[in-house]
């Protein structure tokens, strides 16, 4: 362990060897610039880097031993998987400087601006360097792989360090924002979107920018995955057994709070879309500009309304917005208008949704009347959630007043069902009354379709009953002369 933790603060020594024997040699795949420029990449104390076109030796494993064990063969197949991951990975980011980034700089007239590019590719660079200097570890590892197989240490020095956590970091609260100036520049600029449409055609897998940008987001996670698997194939008192331990637990805790810093920078984003879908006179437009709320969740949820008499009146999905001190529900609208050519944008950088704000009302006047409810039914004559005002159903005492509350899908699911039940009730008496014996028309097949269609509206009543447990009811001010009441 003192070895493992070693490792982690100042890097392996075997993992390392050759980037020690490249310097000795004067080969320098990596080089820094003399002069700095006076972009925001200064204020993060990170060193510029650029990559030359030299390319350090790529991982090969060489040919399988005879004789391994079928967790021998097993790892070595993940090792291949990484191996290859890796090198797709480093491609992609090459990509995006050498493809994208470059052309930019350099392009006259300016389709974007240079301050504007060094925001949308912020931290590629830096990134690129800690997995090159990763992949040439990775070289020297692979080509020792059958005499030691070892692999976790080399994962504990590369990413245990606090400069991988700083640039990816940046990378992730940046992404917002570069998406949003590539939408933005899309929209306004046609030769720019001319630029984006030809690199794409020319590239040989046709990724977009933003399928090449999303890549170090889900990097992280990809290293997960393949390390559990060769956990998995790691018998215990294996030499990397331990390693890939404290790996796995170095890239998990990096990934945890790299996604809750995307969910933070998502949840900002989430606010400037829905103040983009309010006037700029409303007063809700002033609430969200402000600079005093925050946003605690926002999720899509299914708003279901009822009348006063319990009859549905509609349900649609809506984005629920929960900030400190409001509550906001937006109808949501993913369909690109057809204008400016949005619907071709779409298909190289998403748009997002985009809102139409239904509602909102102040925290302080939302009542949590119940969460979630056990039973597939309620008696209408007990209403407690409805708008202010709403008027309470008449009590009548029939069956007709029992009403199932799941979703309305669900619940027209289930008539359906009842009403084949009937069909098939009605068939199953008219074939008592044949005289003559037909095959598959007969009793047995009809008690069959009976009881297939029973088991069917069990298993409708049960996911119903599930979906009630996750409804919120909630009472909401609303206007005296209508008498409606929603589910959530």
């Amino acid at each position: 362990m003192t070895q493992l933790m070693k490792a982690a603060k100042s890097g392996t020594k075997d993992g390392l060897e050759k980037t020690r024997m490249a310097v000795m040699r004067k080969v320098s795949f990596l080089h820094r610039k003399d002069v700095l420029g006076d972009s925001e990449e200064e204020d993060m104390g990170l060193l510029e880097v650029s990559v030359s076109d030299i390319k350090p030796p790529a991982p090969e494993l060489g040919p399988m031993p005879e004789g391994l064990s079928p967790q021998q063969v097993v790892r070595r197949h993940i090792l291949g998987s990484i191996v290859q991951s890796e090198g797709s990975y480093v491609e992609s980011l090459k990509r995006i400087l050498q493809d994208y980034r470059n052309p930019l700089m350099e392009m006259e007239p300016k389709a974007l601006s240079a301050r504007k590019c060094q925001v949308v590719f912020f931290r590629v660079k830096e990134i690129l360097h800690c997995h090159s200097m990763f992949q040439i570890a990775l070289s020297s590892r692979v080509a020792e792989w059958d005499s030691t197989e070892k692999i976790g240490d080399l994962f504990v020095a590369s990413f245990s360090k606090s400069m991988v956590l700083d640039v990816y970091s940046d990378y992730v609260n940046n992404f917002t924002s570069a998406m949003s100036i590539i939408k933005k520049a899309c929209l306004t600029k046609p030769a720019f979107l001319e630029f984006l449409k030809r690199r794409q055609v020319c590239s040989p897998d046709r990724v977009t920018l933003y399928g090449l940008m999303v890549k170090p987001i889900q990097r992280f996670p990809q290293f997960i995955l393949l390390l559990q698997d060769m956990l998995k194939n790691t018998p215990r008192g294996h030499p990397d057994r331990l390693s890939l331990q404290l790996a796995l637990t170095e890239l998990e805790t990096l990934a945890e709070k790299l996604n809750e810093q995307k969910r933070l920078a998502d949840q900002v984003a989430e606010i400037q879309q829905l103040t983009k879908s309010v006037s700029d006179r409303s007063s809700l437009n002033k609430l969200l500009t402000s600079g005093q709320r925050q946003l605690l969740l926002c999720e899509t949820l299914t708003e279901t309304v009822y009348g006063d008499r319990g009859q549905l009146i509609k349900s649609k999905e809506r984005r629920v917005f929960l900030l400190n001190d409001m509550l906001v529900c937006a109808n949501i609208n993913f369909k690109p208008a057809n204008h400016r050519g949005q619907l071709e944008i779409s298909s190289l950088v998403p748009l997002g949704p985009k809102y139409v704000v239904k509602w909102n009302t102040a925290l302080p006047q939302v009542q949590v009347v119940e969460v979630g409810q056990d039973g597939g039914t309620y008696d209408k004559d007990n209403v407690l959630i409805q708008h202010s005002g709403a008027k309470k159903a008449s009590a009548s005492g029939q069956a007709q007043n029992k009403v199932y509350l799941g979703p309305p899908r669900l619940f027209q699911e289930l008539q359906d069902l009842q009403k084949d039940l009937a069909v098939v009730e009605q068939i199953t008496l008219l074939i008592s009354t044949l005289h003559g014996t037909y095959q598959n028309l007969n009793m047995t097949v009809a008690q069959d379709w009976c009881l297939a269609l029973q088991r069917l509206m069990r298993v409708k009543e049960e996911e119903i009953h599930s979906a009630n447990k996750c409804r919120l009811r909630l009472l909401l001010p609303g206007k005296p002369d209508k008498g409606t009441w929603s589910d959530m």
